[in-house]
């Protein structure tokens, strides 16, 4: 308000330069994002004197902010930059989307931003990854990681590509392990059934199938010798090209090869 009746015509006298159409569009681009519906959308247009027909708001609605009908809370991506975000996604360099749909520098920005967001559930809560398995490596898994946050949608794809190869590889190698595993156990069952055939057919035949058993080892038994008997046995080692000890008890085997001779020679004689 002016107390000065002279600066108030002097602020009445300037001349205002008019916005061009450039200015126009962008500030009612700022508007439509604010604008909660069409009717607001307009309501507001017509109040800072910005151009308000049909035609306008049908080229500012893609940027009205997309309500959320299940809860009523507005999302915070709005219908353009879903759109710039799907055909970045589908593979369409970052110019070409923002020269068809006309988007300012900031705007791309926020599209490539959203590109690289993890997808979430109805729940809100981050999606599972579509493989199966992880990558071994943890090299290529940051890799994967890094190309999978990338701005440029064709090393997003990639990424994916990349990820959907290695689970369909996991699993094509836990498959063949499975089957590998199976193949084993059938021929070990084979080789059983044709063991029970085989004992089949024997007690068919009148047979009596029996385990064979192990021969029992010959017990020896260890008899006291006298003092001249061991002498005799050292005698008749040496004798035969045994080499023993003048002392102590001599080998087992000496002993045994004593034994049956001189049992022989005592059958011998008693014949």
């Amino acid at each position: 308000m002016f107390t000065d009746l002279t600066e108030a015509l002097e602020a009445e006298a300037l001349q205002l330069t008019p916005i061009d159409d450039g200015q126009s569009t962008a500030a009612s681009l700022v508007v439509a994002h604010q604008a909660r519906d069409k009717d607001d959308l307009a309501d507001l247009l017509a109040a800072l004197g910005l151009p308000c027909t049909d035609d306008d708001l049908i080229t500012l609605l893609p940027h009205l902010t997309i309500p959320d009908h299940e809860t009523g809370v507005p999302m915070p991506v709005t219908a353009f930059t879903a759109t710039a975000a799907s055909m970045l996604n589908n593979g369409d360099s970052p110019a070409h989307v923002r020269d068809t749909l006309g988007l300012s520098e900031s705007e791309l920005v926020e599209a490539l931003l959203h590109t690289a967001a993890p997808e979430t559930t109805a729940t809100g809560q981050k999606a599972a990854p579509a493989t199966s398995a992880q990558a071994s490596s943890a090299g290529i898994e940051g890799l994967l990681s890094w190309a999978a946050g990338h701005p440029a949608a064709t090393i997003r794809n990639k990424a994916a590509r990349i990820r959907s190869d290695l689970g369909e590889l996991t699993a094509r190698r836990e498959s063949d392990d499975a089957q590998r595993e199976a193949e084993e156990r059938v021929a070990r069952l084979k080789a059983e059934l044709e063991r029970a055939q085989e004992t089949l057919r024997t007690v068919k035949a009148g047979g009596r199938p029996t385990a064979p058993t192990a021969a029992p080892a010959p017990t020896r038994t260890h008899r006291k010798r006298s003092k001249k008997e061991l002498a005799a046995i050292r005698t008749w080692a040496r004798d035969h090209g045994h080499q023993v000890a003048n002392l102590g008890l001599p080998a087992q085997a000496i002993l045994d090869a004593y034994d049956a001779t001189h049992a022989t020679t005592n059958l011998a004689e008693a014949s």
